[in-house]
């Protein structure tokens, strides 16, 4: 088992207050958050950026995975995840994750690399845990 951490502190109102994240391993450093890194377009980072970033790099890692099993070894695998954030009643809901890869792998037919990456979009653990849509359109260059 493998546990990782962050940790968040917000002070003041959800529209005015601000917040801070830190990673267990340091990446993130007391890094900002607040309505207008999430909604408009301060500098800092927000939860739906955070989850697009942890998507896109679990399923490479996991594509990597699959294609090691196959005997592959991908030249490059280049992978942008889109975070939907809509209205739900009072709140929000994250209700979609579009993954969009262009991958450059020697050795490999256009079926086998459909395959695999299916398999890495519903395998990875970040899709695993979304209750979302979850979309890709790969590209195998």
């Amino acid at each position: 088992m493998t546990i990782k951490t962050a940790k968040a502190i917000w002070r003041g109102t959800g529209k005015e207050g601000e917040g801070r994240i830190s990673t267990q391993s340091g990446v993130l450093d007391n890094t900002a958050y607040s309505f207008k890194t999430r909604f408009e377009d301060e500098k800092g980072t927000n939860p739906e950026e955070l989850i697009a970033a942890a998507h896109a790099g679990c399923f490479s890692m996991a594509l990597a995975f699959q294609l090691q099993a196959a005997g592959l070894t991908p030249t490059s695998l280049e992978t942008d995840a889109a975070v939907t954030l809509d209205k739900d009643g009072a709140g929000f809901k994250v209700t979609k994750s579009a993954l969009k890869l262009s991958a450059e792998i020697p050795g490999i037919d256009k079926a086998k690399f459909d395959e695999l990456a299916k398999a890495a979009k519903e395998g990875c653990p970040i899709s695993k845990l979304l209750n979302a849509e979850i979309t890709l359109e790969a590209t195998l260059r």
